[in-house]
């Protein structure tokens, strides 16, 4: 086997020495301060946040708190409309006062922080003084490379925002170990600050519950009498709860108030608001749907990604790390049938962590089993699976196998991808708008659920009322009632905005062309025929299109295959907005209709607005 142990040994050594920097005293500081900065400069290279769910509510929601919408508006951003704004208000706010770039660079130094956590968390862990000082930094980098939480780096979907909290509560205790092994004064403070940052994370995103839970039972397993365990537990609950209420009390109470669910319109089998159907959880469908599946359930869902994400990531490092579990609780359990101290080669704080990260997934694939929400853990799975390499291997061989097993996991995810990113432009949001004769007197009318239409509701005037049709939202009698009864208040005019079609690929042909202009490659007839001729070479699902006459002596187009009809499409949105809308009396006036420009950063996102009538 030496044609396979000595490349890789050598490789080994290239490795040690160049990574020789990172085992400096200052470098675990220098690594925290400059680790979020270059985060903020990926975030910046990515681009202007396009993702689905800030079209829909993300940009919505905020602009509804802040301009009192909740009177006035009906789901414009379908049921997400009514989740809690608060965790969107940073984005809003620094998006409506600096310029995009900037805002995407402050986005990823935020979501950046994870890594001083991770670093930190890790270093509690393995001790501070390790021989190789380099172990801490390469694990937090592992976590940080992580597919969920690089697809959703200075967005504003919140999972990498939330981790935040997460970590803070959990390097809180491992950072005050000794307080929980012997109680001390300041032992109820240290619990009630990590139950304080993990009930504001989850407060703001409530899939976060999961870790709360997780948390509150890895207390409870820890090795100290019953009496201690429970009061621990029942501190940090209280913190839990204090967090809750300071970051979503607010907005619980106004639901409740408005609507008789301070969840609305979630868990309404429970709360039972009259404008609502009675449903529990809307979105049950990522979970799995057998025992077997749910015993394999990393395994399914890393062979097909469609099970829990609606776009593809590739990751590696959770079936590792359970597969590395499952090795862990065989190797315990002939430990424990041989006589031996299953739990010799684990530490306290190790345990701790694994009993953390073993509660937080079961809850997860109970409850949701969407990817996203596991960036917490994901971040976190790097560390895990360190521990239990370094328990189950045969010690001299633990770090050369951990090691091999991070990197290839690591490795995999790239080069990652992302929910959607476009071109910067100054302004990260824009629209044109006709002027409002009546707005007073005037509906504006969604009636599709994709696109998302919820972010455009924010340029409307505020007397206008913007009601979401058919997008979604779980109607009860009630409801309709109350849709009926805004739209007898009001004369009109009424209007229905209509997303117009476009091809996806048109941006990417925009970025190619001026690629190719900027290095002259359509200036004269030779440059142009090499152009033809690479690209019948390479897949850039573009050719190369002859324009003698318009100054340049070529340009470039898709593909015949990737032309789409786009009249053709916007027809039949028109039709089907048409058949939605007249389930609700309405008729769209399709002569009327004319088309407005929007955009997100630089990518145009036109729209139509036509008028509607009330069937008599």
């Amino acid at each position: 086997m030496r044609f396979l142990t000595h490349p890789i040994a050598t490789f080994e050594s290239w490795f040690m020495r160049r990574t020789a920097v990172l085992a400096r005293p200052r470098a675990p500081m220098l690594a925290a301060l400059f680790v979020p900065l270059l985060f903020g400069l990926l975030s910046l290279c990515l681009g202007q946040d396009d993702n689905w769910d800030m079209k829909n509510y993300h940009w919505y929601n905020p602009y509804a708190l802040l301009h009192g919408r909740i009177d006035v508006d009906m789901a414009p951003g379908q049921w997400q409309s009514y989740f809690n704004p608060m965790i969107d208000l940073p984005y809003y706010l620094l998006a409506t006062s600096l310029p995009g770039p900037v805002v995407g660079f402050l986005m990823g130094v935020l979501h950046g922080l994870n890594f001083p956590l991770l670093l930190g968390i890790a270093r509690e862990l393995l001790g501070r003084q390790k021989a190789d000082a380099r172990l801490p930094l390469l694990l937090a980098l592992a976590g940080v490379c992580g597919a969920g939480f690089l697809s959703e780096l200075g967005n504003t979907m919140g999972d990498d925002l939330t981790a935040l909290f997460v970590l803070g509560s959990l390097y809180l205790l491992l950072r005050g170990w000794p307080l929980l092994q012997a109680w001390s004064g300041r032992t109820p403070a240290l619990l009630l600050c990590a139950g304080l940052a993990m009930g504001l994370g989850t407060g703001l995103k409530l899939t976060n519950a999961t870790y709360a839970l997780a948390l509150g039972v890895a207390l409870l397993a820890l090795q100290l009498p019953l009496a201690r365990r429970i009061g621990n537990a029942v501190l940090y609950g209280c913190g839990v709860v204090a967090g809750l209420l300071a970051s979503a009390g607010y907005w619980w109470l106004s639901m409740w108030r408005h609507f008789g669910n301070p969840l609305f319109p979630q868990f309404n089998n429970i709360f039972k608001s009259p404008l609502a159907q009675q449903l529990g959880v809307i979105d049950n469908f990522h979970m799995p749907h057998s025992v077997l599946e749910a015993l394999l359930w990393p395994f399914v869902f890393t062979r097909d990604f469609t099970r829990v994400s609606e776009i593809v990531l590739k990751q590696a490092v959770l079936p590792v790390l359970y597969a590395a579990a499952l090795v862990f609780v065989l190797v315990w359990l002939l430990e424990r049938v041989r006589g031996k101290r299953p739990e010799a080669g684990l530490a306290p704080r190790s345990r701790f962590l694994l009993v953390f990260g073993l509660v937080a997934y079961l809850a997860w694939m109970k409850l949701f089993g969407i990817y996203r929400y596991l960036v917490p853990l994901e971040l976190l799975a790097p560390l895990m699976l360190w521990l239990l390499v370094e328990r189950v291997a045969v010690r001299r061989y633990a770090a050369r196998i951990g090691g091999w097993l991070l990197a290839a996991a690591t490795l995999a995810v790239f080069p990652f991808v992302t929910w959607g990113h476009v071109s910067w432009a100054a302004s990260s949001f824009s629209a044109q708008l006709p002027p409002f004769a009546q707005p007073a007197s005037s509906i504006v009318f969604t009636a599709h659920a994709h696109p998302p239409m919820g972010w455009l509701a924010t340029f409307y005037p505020r007397e206008v009322r913007v009601i979401a049709l058919g997008g979604g939202f779980p109607e009860s009698p009630a409801y309709l009632a109350r849709i009926q009864a805004a739209v007898a208040s009001r004369p009109g005019p009424h209007y229905v905005m209509l997303a117009v079609s476009k091809n996806e690929k048109e941006g990417s042909l925009r970025r190619k062309l001026a690629a190719f202009q900027a290095l002259g490659m359509t200036d004269d007839a030779a440059s142009c025929a090499r152009l033809d001729k690479l690209l019948h070479k390479v897949r850039f699902q573009v050719q190369v299109k002859w324009t003698p006459d318009a100054g340049r002596a070529c340009t470039v187009e898709l593909q015949p295959q990737y032309v789409v009809d786009l009249a053709a499409q916007d027809h039949a949105v028109f039709q089907a907005a048409q058949q939605n809308l007249s389930h609700y009396g309405l008729t769209i006036d399709e002569a009327g209709c004319r088309q407005y420009p929007a955009a997100i950063g630089a990518e145009p996102y036109p729209f139509r607005l036509c008028p509607v009538t009330i069937r008599r």
